[in-house]
C-alpha cells in the first residue's frame, strides 16, 4: 500500500511539474510576442505616401533646339521632403526626366515646345518609380507674325537651372 501512495504521489508530483515547465514556456512565449509584433510595426510605419508632390529643378539647361525624343537629362530634388518632420527625401536627390514629346520653331511666331515625362528617384541609392509630365514653351511672336509671316519664327523652348517643376512618387518609399 505504501508503494501505490508514493508511486502515486511521484506521478502527481512530475505531473505538476510538467504543468508549471510549460505554463513558463507559454508565458515565455505570449510575452515575447508583442515585442515582436512592435518591432514589426514600427519599421512598417516609416512610409513617405505614395503621390507624394516632389518639387525638382533641371541640373542642366534643356532647350528645344537641342534635344530629341529619348533625351534623359537629370533633375535634382529642391528642398527635403519632409513626413511627419522627418526627412524623407533629401534635397538633392537625383530625379530622371525623358524627353517624350517635341516640336521645333516655326514661322507664323510658332514656338518650340517639349515635354519632360519623370521616371525615377534615386532616395539613399535605391530607385523608385516617378509620375509627372513637363510641358514647356517658348515664347510666340504673334504680333510680328501678323505682319511678317514668312520672315518671324517663335523662340525655342528652355527650361533652366533654378526653374521648379513637380513630379510625383508611384509607390511609397520608406525612410
Amino acid at each position: 500500500m505504501k508503494f501505490v501512495i508514493s508511486a502515486a504521489g511521484i506521478l502527481l508530483i512530475s505531473a505538476t511539474t510538467g504543468f508549471a515547465q510549460e505554463a513558463t514556456s507559454q508565458t515565455a512565449t505570449v510575452a515575447a510576442t508583442p515585442t515582436a509584433q512592435s518591432a514589426v510595426v514600427q519599421t512598417s510605419a516609416r512610409l513617405l505616401p505614395a503621390s507624394t508632390l516632389v518639387p525638382v529643378t533641371p541640373d542642366t539647361e534643356i532647350t528645344s533646339k537641342k534635344v530629341e525624343v529619348g533625351d534623359k537629362f537629370n533633375f535634382s530634388v529642391v528642398n527635403d521632403v519632409l513626413e511627419n518632420g522627418t526627412v524623407a527625401i533629401p534635397r538633392g536627390s537625383k530625379v530622371e526626366g525623358t524627353i517624350t514629346w517635341k516640336t521645333g520653331k516655326a514661322v507664323g511666331g510658332k514656338s518650340g515646345k517639349f515635354e519632360v515625362t519623370f521616371n525615377k528617384i534615386n532616395v539613399r541609392g535605391t530607385d523608385y518609380a516617378m509620375r509627372g509630365v513637363h510641358r514647356q514653351e517658348g515664347k510666340g511672336n504673334t504680333v510680328a507674325a501678323v505682319f511678317a509671316t514668312w520672315l518671324v519664327s517663335g523662340r525655342s523652348a528652355v527650361m533652366q537651372p533654378g526653374q521648379f517643376v513637380n513630379a510625383f512618387t508611384v509607390d511609397s518609399i520608406p525612410y
